[in-house]
């Protein structure tokens, strides 16, 4: 299967996933965010965090008091811990949506972010195929989008992770990247938004 067969495939997914949503008037945040509320910024939604043990895919939902960029709700933060829940965890990229759960953008953040096992550029990428959820819970259908997400995208995310590590470099180019990694003023790394109809169109999708 060619890279751009796997895409349209990931593409179909992601499709397939929002069309049954729509039909009950749901979507990929309602059972996220079922019962919570008044939603709390930087709480974790789901409480503890979605782990596919079979996999190593992580990923939690959350918002700040600022969106990051106009009409974003907030992001699901996504993870691969490679020996299992209590192993590294290594984050991969951040999902936007807007409060609907469409797509907005894919960004990284700095290590001190999410506090992750920091990995070069390479061997993130590395990881970025293992990502993959199914599980019921919180929702079947929300897991498969974003499993689908990152694998339709993941020549972008590939990039926005060299971006990461590049920008580290030349933030204060004087300083250890390791100091650079718990520097408060550097958060978001890399960014793209992106829009989910004219990726599908440029995939031929429709």
């Amino acid at each position: 299967m060619t890279e751009d067969d796997q895409r349209r495939q990931a593409a179909r997914e992601v499709l397939f996933c929002e069309t049954v949503l729509r039909k009950t008037g749901d979507t990929v945040l309602l059972d996220v965010l079922r019962g919570a509320g008044d939603m709390t910024v930087w709480q974790h939604y789901p409480p503890g965090d979605v782990f596919d043990p079979e996999s190593g895919a992580q990923w939690y939902y959350h918002a700040h008091p600022e969106p990051g960029m106009a009409g974003e709700h907030g992001h699901f933060h996504c993870f691969i811990r490679p020996d299992g829940r209590e192993g590294p965890v290594h984050h991969l990229v951040a999902v936007g949506v807007d409060a609907h759960g469409r797509l907005l953008r894919l960004f990284t953040v700095n290590q001190w972010v999410v506090g992750d096992t920091w990995l070069s550029a390479e061997e993130t990428i590395g990881l970025l195929p293992r990502f993959d959820v199914q599980l019921g819970r919180p929702s079947y259908l929300t897991n498969r989008w974003l499993t689908g997400v990152l694998r339709l995208y993941e020549p972008e995310i590939a990039g926005l992770i060299r971006e990461r590590d590049k920008r580290i470099e030349t933030w204060h180019p004087e300083t250890p990247a390791a100091e650079v990694r718990q520097d408060r003023a550097l958060e978001v790394t890399s960014e793209l938004a992106v829009d989910l109809g004219k990726t599908t169109r440029s995939l031929q999708l429709g």
